[in-house]
């Protein structure tokens, strides 16, 4: 069975969902721009580690990059697949339930200098443990 030129990678997809790591990163960034400096104290885990798993998570077409001088900054991308978009928003919605994650995301709220600025979709819920 082949794959058509525009059918999604629906396996790169759930590999890139595979990993709680990754999943954490999602779960951070969900709604908001974060810069790595902010994911690795939160995540308690190393730059090249963090900085590994959002490569995997680019590569998936879930995250975007900005580069503000020497820090980067991190958001959420909507895959362009309509299928691929659900299973996202499902996963996502998901992980709002774990407190694992609500502890990460409480963290992130109290972070020094913590992200401000949050990229809601429209229509979207604002996160409970992040300002706004």
């Amino acid at each position: 069975m082949s794959r058509s030129p525009k059918s999604p990678d629906m396996a790169g997809l759930f590999a890139a969902l595979a990993d709680p790591t990754r999943l954490r990163l999602l779960n951070l960034i969900a709604g908001r721009e974060v810069c790595v400096c902010y994911l690795v104290e939160i995540l308690r885990q190393s730059q090249p580690k963090i900085s590994r798993h959002l490569a995997y998570l680019r590569r998936a077409g879930l995250v975007a990059a900005r580069r503000e001088g020497k820090w980067i900054h991190y958001s959420l991308s909507q895959p362009s697949d309509a299928g691929a978009t659900e299973i996202l928003a499902a996963v996502l919605s998901t992980l709002r339930n774990d407190k694992l994650m609500q502890a990460d995301l409480t963290r992130l709220s109290r972070a020094c200098c913590a992200p401000s600025r949050l990229i809601l979709p429209e229509g979207a819920p604002r996160p409970a443990a992040v300002p706004a």
